[in-house]
């Protein structure tokens, strides 16, 4: 059996980018099943896979990579951002609240922010 050339898991990385936003997230899960197999540390193929997980309604095997990515990188707002979607999609919403909060202390991106729901500061009186 001929040896993998590791240009081909970049190749098979790139490829699944682009299945993934052409919408074939099935497809690209394939394709990083073996980058992934390959390199199990690859914290990036890991997060593209739960994405497409995510694309999928793949819900428990995307929460899982999800997860998985934040034990090697606690500090990943998109990372907590796209695990809440995960869990307010299969109806968890008060995990997931927990996540969009972290995301928007880690990242204060306005879409973060807003899916966060922090209480806002009070109306300021006119007098």
């Amino acid at each position: 059996m001929p040896e993998t050339n590791p240009d081909t898991h970049v190749i098979d990385f790139r490829a699944a980018e682009q299945l993934l936003a052409a919408r074939d997230p099935r497809g690209a899960v394939k394709l990083l099943d073996s980058v992934i197999a390959a390199h199990p540390e690859n914290t990036a193929a890991r997060l593209l896979r739960a994405r497409a997980f995510f694309a999928a309604a793949q819900l428990r095997p995307a929460e899982l990579e999800f997860e998985l990515v934040l034990e090697r990188e606690p500090d990943n707002a998109f990372a907590h951002f796209a695990l809440a979607r995960t869990y307010e999609r299969s109806g968890r919403s008060e995990r997931a609240l927990r996540h969009f909060r972290l995301a928007a202390a880690l990242d204060p991106k306005p879409e973060y922010v807003a899916a966060a729901r922090f209480p806002g500061p009070p109306p300021a009186e006119h007098g």
